[in-house]
This record gives C-alpha cells, sequence and structure tokens, in this order.
C-alpha cells in the first residue's frame, strides 16, 4: 500500500489555491454525485452536519495558509468557472447530463413497486409512504407513477385503482420506461 504522506503538497501560492480549489470542488461534485440522489435531496438533521462538516473540512484543503483576501477570491472564481463550464457541457452533452446530474428512477408504475430499484436508491418503504401521502395518496395501488428524480424528490401521478393504464407500448413493469430502457444511476455501469 502506498504512503500517503509521502505525495507532494501544493503550497499556498495563487495558482496553487486554483489548483486545490479545482481539485476540491470535482471531488466534492463527484462525490455526491456517487453518494446518490438522496444526498442531495431533502436534508435530515444528520445530512445537514455532514454538508456543514465536510464544507468546513476542505476550506482549508481549498486555501492552504493562504488567509489573503486575494487567495478566497481566486478560490470562489475557479469554482464558480468550474460550476459554469459543468453547466454548459450538461446542457450540451447527453452524456455529461447523465454522467453529472444523473436520471430520473421509476420506483412505482400502476401500483407495483420495483424492489430493485427502491434498494439500489436506498429508499426505504416509509420514505415513499410519506412521498404518497405528501401527494394526497393512501395506497401505493392509487399510484400510476412514482420517479425518484434528480433533485432527490419523488414525483407522484396517481391514478383510478379501477382502470388499469395502458398506452400504444403495452403495459408497464415498474423500473422500466415504456421504451424498455432503463434509467437511473446504476444503468450507466451496464451500458
Amino acid at each position: 500500500m502506498p504512503d500517503l504522506t509521502s505525495i507532494p503538497d501544493l503550497g499556498s501560492g495563487l495558482l496553487d489555491v486554483a489548483v486545490r480549489s479545482a481539485v476540491v470542488y470535482l471531488f466534492l461534485v463527484i462525490a455526491l454525485r456517487v453518494g446518490g440522489k438522496r444526498e442531495v435531496g431533502q436534508l435530515t438533521t444528520p445530512d445537514l452536519v455532514v454538508l456543514l462538516v465536510v464544507a468546513n473540512g476542505v476550506q482549508n484543503a481549498m486555501v492552504g495558509t493562504n488567509s489573503t483576501l486575494l487567495g478566497g477570491i481566486v478560490s470562489t472564481v475557479v469554482i464558480l468557472v468550474i460550476a459554469r463550464l459543468i453547466q454548459v457541457a450538461v446542457s450540451r452533452s447527453s452524456w455529461f447530463q447523465r454522467a453529472f446530474i444523473g436520471e430520473p428512477r421509476i420506483l412505482v408504475v400502476d401500483g407495483t413497486v420495483d424492489d430493485r430499484a427502491m434498494h439500489e436508491e436506498e429508499i426505504g418503504e416509509e420514505e415513499l409512504a410519506a412521498a404518497l401521502r405528501e401527494h394526497g395518496i393512501e395506497s401505493v395501488d392509487e399510484v400510476h407513477l412514482a420517479v425518484l428524480e434528480v433533485d432527490g424528490s419523488i414525483s407522484v401521478i396517481s391514478v383510478d385503482p379501477q382502470k388499469p393504464i395502458t398506452d400504444s407500448h403495452g403495459p408497464h413493469r415498474a423500473g422500466r420506461l415504456p421504451r424498455g430502457r432503463r434509467i437511473g444511476r446504476r444503468s450507466l455501469a451496464k451500458a
């Protein structure tokens, strides 16, 4: 195993602050993306504490010992420029959009819960039930479609349970789009 203490450290000059800030920003974007949609959705108390501790922990990694006003400005400008570049790339490339933003994940179709999607996205039954209640739905049987959105929220479309939903593509199956194309963060690894 390599000795991590022998990795050369950057100094605290302005160019070093710019490089440090870029590395930390990209690391956090990737870490939160890998962490899943729940990490960016509604924050629980432990999630908020993690966010605050991470913010405090990476501050010194970005600026080192440079506590000057110009050092803080350089760090901020680098982060804003990288964020804008990612935003442009996401708007122009579906690959970047899937990689950096993700895709919605179907959790329920026509009253059928996709247990695999729920497990992979780390959504518990109680969390799904709470989302249904927020949309005025008492039972999963009343759900036409429930989707975990890329922002971590769960969108729910209700349906009359007496009327089965079909379209030109045939009946829907939980976890599948009508075209048969699977969505979600795990689909990238299998593609």
